[in-house]
């Protein structure tokens, strides 16, 4: 039975339509990406199915019982609250059915007969309800989300009141997530994310919760790794298709492809008809003309398939950078500290012509301070900076906090042509063209800066750049606010700027948490650690997660190592222990059932014990065995029998021990 229905959903924004008799369904445990240029209409669809948005036609149902969570922009929290306390919230129905536990506990010391059975069932009852809520072992699940959306230890107790804007959005999904609804909304849950918030993330979703998504999201990877189908949102309607966003774009080029044939077939067709009528209308077979003419309108009412649609994007053409020399900037043993903050320390870089530089790393590590000291913004504490005398530099800022907000779209463009063109004119109408370029309308190139949404503002700084020629192309963040096709545009520039072969050769120093985008474009990685160090790579992004994946398995290899060299520590300390004490009858019925096992062979069964009890330990902390009372009370039950079995091996180890 389907989650959620949804049938000729029909909303409109003033005189704009938005959706228009959208209609989808929604299967328990489903993950659906949502996809379609900005202002489609994909949000609204979210909010509509939150219930914080009542359609103007059509009907929604979800299944009864249905827990429905979406991912506000803007999270309200408790007054007071630390962080940790705001997160623990989510498990409020938890903590209130074990608080009517402890009651029901203390009612049962008294009471007697009917009242007594009474409340026996009713402690059953709230058993199962805690178990299906997540029981007692919450305090885990909660520091591990915390953690994996980089809310560190540190700022567990801070109260919500004083935490910035991206801090209370992760706040905000960590506790939505803690919150394991049966249908999960999530519109861009990666804004405030760095790339291993990201990586998290996609690994819960896709790995760990088991519940219905549907994901709203600027993120190819994200959305390769997560989702099982996608739905278009174009021109109102929506529009399916099955797998990730990788077998979407082929099937949406083949179905534009099919569909632009059989468009083109129909005009031919109706060009036909048409050349007949006006060949026949007026002569002999007059009334032969006006039947196929008849026919004909029918035809175009009824059968005429509209034009295939197809997204604007962006006009994004870089043009050819200027020269300036073998090397554009050369950075010797910079360092830079806020208080005892070491963002680096002694670093030196290059940048060249052809150079399309990555840098990632987490949210605060220092890589916009970085860009700012290169560029001479703010000073390094230490270090040297040495500019070509030819540099012409791009730079994309995070905030856009040093453009005037009061100017119009088209006359910021205009400022930059006729900077970018010193003693050249730039007429007002080359500006309004630019502008259109970059899908700015006749109305929208009117509009104050200061109201523009942030991806209009980013494809104005885009239109920017492109009006002039520079060498070298500083971008923090810049697909932040684009939509999907425009962050495409924006990669296959930035791919053809920096390549030499096509006579380019512009450098390009990235700062993004878009892998995707840095997988594309950059060929070298500036690696910050957030500890105050930066590893330089020369590959591809994914070339660097490689060698990061077998380090996290060297990793795990060495503390499993590490594990099993205490655990023979603590078995040769408790065989020590168990000498001393007189020989019991249980250890001399353990010496006699296992003394036909060698002493390896003994070992190793200790060994596989041990790890089966840690591996059942580790299965109670998920969420997904914790949440279910079955699974529960399997691993205990398996635990208990586990522990029962380890004892007499460990007895019969110890007498070994003793004699050897």
């Amino acid at each position: 039975m389907p989650l959620l229905t949804l049938a000729g959903i029909r909303h409109e924004f003033s005189t704009r339509v938005v959706l228009d008799g959208a209609t989808l369904g929604v299967e328990p445990g489903e993950k659906i990406g949502l996809v379609g240029r900005n202002g489609a209409g994909k949000s609204t669809l979210l909010r509509v199915i939150s219930g914080e948005l009542i359609p103007d036609h059509g009907s929604m149902q979800l299944a009864r019982g249905i827990r429905v969570g979406h991912l506000s922009q803007h999270p309200e929290f408790v007054p007071g609250d630390t962080l940790r306390q705001a997160a623990a919230r989510a498990f409020d129905r938890l903590n209130a059915a074990q608080a009517e536990l402890e009651k029901i506990y203390e009612d049962m010391a008294s009471a007697e007969g009917d009242e007594l059975e009474r409340l026996m069932g009713k402690q059953a009852e709230l058993d199962t309800r805690l178990e299906q809520l997540g029981g007692y072992a919450v305090d885990h699940h909660i520091d591990a989300t915390l953690h994996g959306l980089g809310l560190e230890d540190d700022r567990f107790d801070q109260p919500v009141d004083t935490l910035s804007g991206g801090q209370r959005a992760r706040l905000g999904l960590a506790r939505l997530l803690l919150e394991s609804p049966d249908l999960l909304l999530l519109d861009e849950p990666t804004n405030h994310l760095d790339i291993l918030g990201r990586r998290w993330l996609e690994t819960f979703l896709a790995e760990e919760f088991n519940g219905a998504v549907m994901l709203v999201s600027h993120d190819r990877w994200l959305l390769d790794r997560v989702v099982n189908r996608i739905v278009e949102v174009e021109a109102g309607q929506v529009r399916e298709y099955p797998g990730n966003y990788k077998a979407f774009i082929e099937q949406r080029r083949e179905r534009k492809l099919v569909e632009g044939r059989i468009h083109a077939k129909q005009l031919d067709k109706i060009r036909a008809e048409e050349a007949y009528i006006r060949k026949y209308k007026g002569g002999q077979r007059a009334k032969q003309a006006r039947g196929r003419e008849a026919r004909l309108d029918r035809f175009k009412e009824t059968e005429l398939s509209e034009r295939p649609i197809e997204l604007d994007v962006m006009s994004l053409n870089l043009p050819k950078p200027p020269r300036a020399g073998d090397v554009l900037i050369a950075a010797e043993h910079l360092a830079k500290a806020y208080g005892d903050c070491q963002l680096f320390t002694d670093l030196s870089l290059s940048l060249r012509p052809g150079d399309r530089i990555g840098v990632i790393g987490p949210n605060g590590a220092g890589k916009t301070t970085l860009i700012r000291a290169m560029l001479g913004d703010i000073e390094s504490d230490a270090g040297t900076i040495r500019n070509s005398p030819r540099l012409s530099v791009g730079w994309f800022r995070q905030t856009q906090d040093h453009i005037d907000p009061e100017r119009e779209v088209w006359q910021y463009l205009q400022k930059t042509m006729a900077d970018a063109n010193p003693g050249g004119q730039v007429r007002e109408q080359d500006a309004r063209d630019l502008a259109g370029a970059f899908l700015f309308s006749g109305s929208e190139m009117e509009k104050r800066i200061d109201l523009l949404s942030g991806g209009e503002r980013a494809r104005m700084v885009l239109a920017g750049l492109v009006a002039s020629p520079l060498n070298l192309l500083v971008l923090d963040e810049p697909s932040n606010h684009l939509d999907i096709p425009s962050g495409e545009r924006l990669e296959q520039a930035l791919v053809n700027y920096g390549d030499e072969k096509k006579g380019r050769g512009g450098a390009v120093f990235l700062i993004s948490h878009d892998r995707a985008l840095i997988e594309a474009v950059c060929t070298t990685l500036l690696v910050f650690d957030g500890k105050g160090s930066i590893r330089v790579f020369n590959g591809r992004y994914s070339e660097w997660m490689e060698i990061e994946r077998a380090q996290e398995a060297e990793a795990e290899t060495k503390l499993a190592a590490e594990r099993e060299r205490t655990a023979a520590k603590e078995r040769k300390t408790k065989a020590k222990t168990q000498a001393a004490k007189p020989p019991s009858k249980k250890r001399r019925n353990a010496e006699s059932s296992h003394s036909k096992l060698s002493l390896k062979e003994l070992e190793k069964r200790i060994e596989r014990t041990e790890r089966r009890i840690r591996e059942i330990d580790d299965s109670m902390m998920d969420p997904d065995v914790y949440s279910n009372g079955k699974k529960t009370k399997k691993l205990q039950t398996e635990r208990e029998k586990i522990a029962a079995e380890l004892e007499p091996l460990e007895f019969e180890w110890s007498y070994r021990a003793e004699d050897s």
